[in-house]
């Protein structure tokens, strides 16, 4: 019998974890470590939707075999759009990183080691991170929340 997953909360969510499987020179050619960029990322559709809006902090997780990890830091610059050509999207405001923070120091963290992004890498935008991992990940990163 499967478990049932509870749904997540406001409270439960530190941060949210939108993915790429390209790196942020490719999203963005002129894109610099340190540099500052506003973004579309998709979102799929759930009721996760709902619990974002804007100025809620988020991290860019890249995804696959070249440099996974986080790789830039942001907040969400406007409400979900449910109009975006094909599908939901949302703006971030990002800032690229110096040094990405490399899924493998993650994994080695006890505190972030179950975060939904290392356990079900081939989810769905958006996941998250609870207050614990996403300040571990701001540790990890060098930065002070």
């Amino acid at each position: 019998m499967a478990r049932a997953v509870p749904q997540l909360t406001a409270a439960d969510v530190a941060c949210w974890v939108l993915k790429s499987n390209r790196p942020p020179e490719a999203l963005a050619p002129r894109w610099r470590p340190g540099d500052a960029a506003v973004l579309d990322r998709c979102v799929r559709p759930s009721y996760r939707l709902s619990l974002m809006s804007p100025g809620q902090a988020c991290l860019l997780w890249v995804s696959g075999r070249d440099r996974p990890g986080v790789h830039a830091l942001g907040e969400l610059a406007g409400p979900v759009d449910d109009a975006a050509p094909g599908g939901p999207a949302v703006a971030v405001r990002w800032t690229r990183l110096a040094h990405p923070v490399d899924r493998a120091e993650l994994l080695a963290d006890p505190a972030t080691r179950a975060a939904e992004v290392l356990r079900m890498p081939a989810g769905s935008n958006p996941s998250w991170l609870s207050p614990g991992q996403y300040a571990a990940v701001l540790a990890h990163a060098g930065v002070t929340a």
